[in-house]
């Protein structure tokens, strides 16, 4: 039993019931494409972000991009050589786009963490990697106490690219090239609140040009 004294069963049914909420709203919108729905759920909205907001946020990757950080798992050395930074929650406009996110999946926007800014150069990557938190991790501890299981994952393309910088998942045979201001979201859990494993997807190394993606992960209950 997690400290937060949340069984994991617990948080199974916290997890599925937020994902049965959020399929049957973004099945009902007429803006999203279902683009995979047998193991991995996986949608795609067009033009989400316009192209002057997206020029906006790649000004604010550049101010606070560093080496992007992983979690304390061993994906393998070099598994993730972008840049990255979290937004400033506290800006009107990042605030904007958070609640357009939140009205997509129909959540609070504090269920959600703050939008991440991430920047790939040519040969840069984030290989086949989970979204959701590994239970058995230390991290766990710190993670359920504050919102819990990573339910869902929300990401934006923020330009076309040259060449390469796919979102490849590779157990669903499935890539999804980089568009300006297309979304693409996915479910991390099954329909019993269990980790998908499905999930799985890497960032693709870029080819040519220079890829730019925020990224927002909802949590199964309210963030801290």
């Amino acid at each position: 039993m997690a400290k937060t004294g949340r069984t994991d069963k617990q948080n199974q049914l916290e997890i599925a019931a937020m994902n049965t909420a959020v399929l049957n709203r973004l099945h009902a919108d007429d803006t999203v494409q279902v683009l995979c729905d047998d193991g991995l759920q996986l949608f795609g909205v067009p033009e989400f972000f316009s192209p002057e907001e997206c020029q906006r946020l790649m000004e604010r990757i550049d101010s606070v991009a560093r080496p992007s950080p992983t979690f304390d798992v061993d994906y393998g050395k070099g598994a993730r050589t972008s840049y990255s930074g979290d937004l400033d929650a506290a800006d009107p406009f990042v605030r904007m786009l958070h609640r357009r996110m939140d009205d997509l999946i129909g959540v609070e926007e504090n269920w959600g963490e703050t939008m991440q800014g991430q920047r790939y150069a040519v040969g840069q990557q984030f290989k086949a990697h989970h979204d959701w938190f590994d239970t058995s991790q230390k991290y766990w501890t710190g993670e359920v106490a504050m919102g819990g299981q990573r339910a869902w994952t929300l990401m934006v393309y923020l330009n076309d690219v040259e060449a390469g910088g796919a979102t490849e998942f590779p157990k669903a045979q499935i890539a999804v090239p980089p568009q300006q201001g297309t979304l693409i979201a996915w479910s991390n859990a099954n329909a019993d609140g269990k980790v998908n494993m499905d999930t799985l997807h890497a960032g693709t190394p870029v080819v040519a040009g220079t890829k730019y993606v925020v990224t927002r992960w909802y949590r199964a209950r309210p963030w801290y």
